[in-house]
This record gives C-alpha cells, sequence and structure tokens, in this order.
C-alpha cells in the first residue's frame, strides 16, 4: 500500500478567534502555532502548509506568569556598532500589543519560507474587534 500525502486540493482553511485576555502567553501562542501548522487536523504533512486562519482579539490583556512581565526584554540589532536596541515586555505591551503576541508565535514555527507563509495567516488586534466578520470565524478549539 502506498503512502498517502496531501495535495492543494485536499486542504480546508478554516478561520478561528481567540480571546487573549487573561491568558498565558506561552500556552496561548503554543495553541495558536498548532492551529497554524494545521497540526490539529488528521491530514498534516510536515512539508505543507495544512493550517487555518487564527484571528486574536484583546491583545494588549494578555499576561506572563511570575516576575516575567518585570524581567522579559525584546531585543532587536540595527547591524551597526552600538545599535542594539531594548524594549521591556510592559512597554511593548502598551505601545505595540499585537507585536507581543505574533513574536511569539512567530517563534514557534518553522524558520523557512513554509512558517513564513504559515505566520500570514495570523491575524493579531489589540482590541475586541476585528473585521474578519465575513469569515464566520469560530471559537479556537483546544487543540
Amino acid at each position: 500500500m502506498r503512502t498517502w500525502t496531501p495535495s492543494a486540493k485536499d486542504i480546508q482553511r478554516d478561520w478561528y478567534v481567540v480571546d487573549a485576555s487573561d491568558e498565558v502567553l506561552g500556552r496561548l501562542a503554543t495553541r495558536i502555532a498548532t492551529v497554524l501548522r494545521g497540526k490539529h487536523k488528521p491530514t498534516w504533512a510536515p512539508h505543507m502548509d495544512m493550517g487555518d486562519h487564527v484571528i486574536v482579539v484583546n491583545a494588549d490583556k494578555v499576561r506572563l506568569t511570575g516576575v516575567k512581565d518585570s524581567q522579559k526584554v525584546y531585543n532587536r540589532h540595527s547591524g551597526y556598532p552600538g545599535g542594539l536596541t531594548s524594549v521591556p515586555f510592559m512597554r511593548m505591551l502598551e505601545t505595540q500589543p499585537e507585536q507581543v503576541v505574533e513574536k511569539a508565535v512567530k517563534g514557534m514555527l518553522p524558520k523557512n519560507k513554509l512558517g513564513r507563509a504559515m505566520v500570514r495567516k495570523l491575524k493579531v488586534y489589540a482590541g475586541p474587534e476585528h473585521p474578519h466578520q465575513a469569515q464566520q470565524p469560530q471559537p479556537l478549539p483546544n487543540v
């Protein structure tokens, strides 16, 4: 018997919405990354993008456990000498709450062309409103 492998016509993409209010960032990011990759489906294949679209609302209400909210720092470097910029978690949550969730999820996806295609299906919004009502998103299942 030959091994079945999915093709592009076998991909069925659903839309899910998740409320990030009082959710722990890492646990939320793993649930989202699993759905973006498509690992919750029986047709999952590691070489294909089988995942679904995920909408995250209330990203500004996400939390960290312990004292990580005062210790976590986001670093980026311009490439020039002395070009390191560090932003604490609390300031990032106040100014760019979407980036907090996006960076956490992106770090859990593959670092290649496939991972970049998966992260494009993630939509993050700081408030409770989103413009994707026409896609009829369902609540995110516990995967």
